[in-house]
């Protein structure tokens, strides 16, 4: 079988087994991709014909493009996983990947804002104008929760219960779990919903919490817009900020107050609590002032 064809049925058993979501799905797509490129420019074309020589050529030319580890990992993952999937629905007879080892990993510190950098951020948005009232949900209701862009666009309106303080999030795999609103998030999605309609001009209710301009479903590109702009209002570097960013500051900002990581982990949906380790390692700040407050000799 080609390699095109086994990438093929490969993606569709993500899809219809694993229930992976559209955008892994398409994450999966352009890895192995890359990697068909790679082998058609060395004239293989089945996926039996692959040897550990062409999965470590792979590897060694994603690291003379200096591509991060952690990117070089995720592709192998890819590779391994159509590799193993070819040997089970026998379209080949051996798994070129077993004695494959993947690139040491270099875990960097999450980039996170400072709280006062987040205040300023969520001080942005003009309240008083229908888009400004959804930009100042928008914002809190992510720090608050440290949900991914996907999930924060995903919300529906039935899925935030303001008097209990909590929202439904459906994360990776279609796996739905609770995370806490805080009183500032609370209190900012109650000021938008009288004027989430304003959005849209007429016709049905979409459902979705956050609209776009024009009464749609926003968007994930949308909302990294959204907060860039409010960036920059706030007098931040746009490059530092992102929706991602803004999760790892709530994560992180948690841990420095004090909580523990299996309430990060699942606020945060990690599969694996080794995710959320990275937000063990504090702010030099922070650990200077855990240190002149717990330290027999800190002064």
């Amino acid at each position: 079988m080609t390699i095109e064809s086994a990438i093929e049925e490969y993606l569709a058993s993500l899809r219809s087994e694993r229930g992976l979501s559209p955008n892994t799905v398409a994450a999966y797509r352009r890895d192995l991709g890359q990697y068909a490129a790679f082998l058609a420019e060395r004239g293989l074309g089945s996926v039996a014909e692959v040897t550990a020589e062409e999965v470590g050529g792979f590897l060694t030319a994603l690291a003379a493009a200096e591509i991060a580890d952690a990117t070089v990992s995720r592709k192998l993952a890819a590779v391994r996983g159509l590799h193993r999937f070819a040997v089970a629905e026998e379209m080949a007879g051996h798994d070129p990947t077993v004695r494959v080892e993947p690139p040491r990993r270099t875990t960097s510190l999450p980039k996170a804002l400072t709280v006062d950098e987040v205040l300023a951020l969520l001080a942005a948005p003009d309240p008083a104008t229908p888009l400004g009232s959804r930009d100042c949900a928008l914002l809190e209701f992510m720090y608050a929760t440290g949900a991914r862009v996907a999930e924060v666009v995903g919300i529906q309106v039935e899925d935030v219960d303001l008097d209990g303080k909590t929202a439904l999030v459906t994360g990776k795999g279609a796996k739905q779990r609770y995370v806490p609103l805080g009183g500032y998030a609370v209190e900012a999605i109650h000021r938008y919903l009288p004027v989430r309609l304003d959005l849209k001009a007429g016709g049905r209710d979409p459902g979705w919490l956050f609209l776009n301009a024009r009464g749609g479903k926003l968007t994930r590109q949308g909302v990294f817009t959204i907060v860039r702009r409010h960036a920059v209002r706030a007098g931040l570097d746009p490059r530092r900020v992102s929706p991602h960013v803004l999760r790892h500051s709530a994560a992180t900002h948690m841990v420095e107050g004090g909580a523990d990581l299996r309430s990060v982990q699942e606020m945060l949906g990690h599969a694996s609590i080794s995710t959320t380790q990275i937000y063990t390692r504090v702010s030099p700040q922070h650990l200077y002032e855990v240190f002149v407050t717990s330290h027999p000799r800190s002064g």
